[in-house]
């Protein structure tokens, strides 16, 4: 089996789809599965099978220039795949690329696959954009109905998509590495650096940008100051929000990105994981916290809520609702105890999230797919 995968993110790129399919890349180099990527991004050689990816040209995306979308002539683009001569395409992003990698199964009497990452229509009204959001949709539909078949990170997103008419939706999760984040990572000279006086840290990990619902955090913030409640916030990560959010939230500990080690200490240094974004088709984000035996709160829309066991191991807030997000983490500041239990119950959760199965359930969809392609 060959597989030609055509996506807009790898490593360096930091985001969750750079990590999902560097964590697929790593399943099928292990398992001996020919692949290829196709993509803006070259991965450095820590990465093993870096010499699979093929570098094409881009340019950076108007919103985010830090995000690149990568372009080429189809003619080009078939050469390439000629010479690899895939069994199977797997397009990770509804681009001109995409569009190339399904002409080019659609030439060749092959399967293609797309998977669904981000709710890129859900973007514009952060923008002052909302009035075009179903023209966002549109275009959405008609690239992935193409393809035989969308895998798509969580049951949330599947039943979202499915009620805008996407058709041939498959589940395909997330996983993690459990001995990448543990409570044993907890770093007490860390947390002591962060938070002096031993307030407990809220901690939020994630893209600084607005369709991460983040003013919803601010808002939390400064209802949880005016009632006295003593709390440390924590953000990790980088984007175009973090000067209005340094403005906003003075008392806050910015670390900018981070990654390895560095990242799991400060995950298992901390006492509660919010999480507010509503744009999330499933949230990589949440394993980790759980892992590192953190309870979370997040809110009733995209993927996020289909982790959220309420009450047990986190609690899900209304969405955009800054009071009742304030409401849900304060149960966990005033209760310790409860904490605790929760946290427990995260850990024992993330248990279930093995990338190595994940995956492995991915290549067997691909294989069925195969033989149903060899039998027409």
């Amino acid at each position: 089996m060959k597989i030609a995968y055509f996506t807009e993110s790898l490593p360096p790129k930091i985001d969750g789809v750079a990590r999902t399919l560097t964590q697929l890349g790593n399943s099928l180099y292990s398992h001996k599965i020919d692949f290829q990527f196709y993509s803006p991004f070259k991965p450095g050689h820590e990465i093993p099978w870096a010499d699979n990816v093929i570098e094409v040209n881009s340019l950076p995306f108007i919103l985010y220039p830090e995000c690149r979308v990568g372009f080429s002539t189809q003619r080009a683009a078939f050469e390439l795949l000629d010479k690899f001569k895939p069994d199977l395409i797997h397009a990770s992003t509804p681009t001109p690329m995409g569009l190339i990698a399904f002409n080019y199964a659609a030439k060749n009497k092959i399967p293609a696959v797309s998977s669904y990452h981000t709710n890129f229509a859900t973007y514009f009204k952060y923008y002052g954009f909302q009035r075009i959001e179903h023209w966002g949709w549109n275009y959405l539909r008609w690239f992935y109905n193409k393809f035989q078949k969308i895998y798509v990170p969580s049951k949330n997103t599947a039943q979202e998509l499915e009620n805008k008419g996407f058709q041939n939706l498959e589940l395909w999760e997330r996983g993690i590495h459990l001995n990448r984040f543990s409570p044993e990572f907890r770093d007490l000279e860390l947390r002591k650096q962060i938070s002096p006086e031993d307030k407990p840290i809220l901690l939020f990990v994630g893209r600084l940008v607005k369709e991460k619902d983040l003013d919803d955090l601010v808002a939390m913030n400064q209802i949880l100051k005016s009632r006295n409640q003593n709390f440390k916030l924590v953000l990790v990560g980088d984007g175009p929000m973090k000067d209005e959010l340094q403005e906003k939230l003075p008392d806050a500990h910015f670390t900018g990105y981070m990654e390895g080690q560095k990242l799991a200490n400060l995950y298992a240094a901390a006492d509660i994981f919010v999480f507010p974004s509503t744009t999330e088709t499933f949230g990589n984000v949440i394993l980790e916290a759980f892992a590192s035996g953190l309870p979370v709160v997040t809110v009733n829309k995209g993927g996020v809520a289909d982790l959220i066991r309420d009450g047990e191991n986190g609690f899900i807030a209304r969405a955009n609702d800054p009071e009742n997000l304030t409401e849900k983490v304060e149960l966990l500041l005033n209760k310790p105890t409860l904490r605790h239990f929760q946290a427990i119950s995260a850990r024992n959760l993330v248990q279930y999230y093995s990338w190595e199965a994940i995956n492995k359930r991915l290549i067997q969809s691909y294989e069925e797919l195969l033989a149903k392609f060899s039998k027409n």
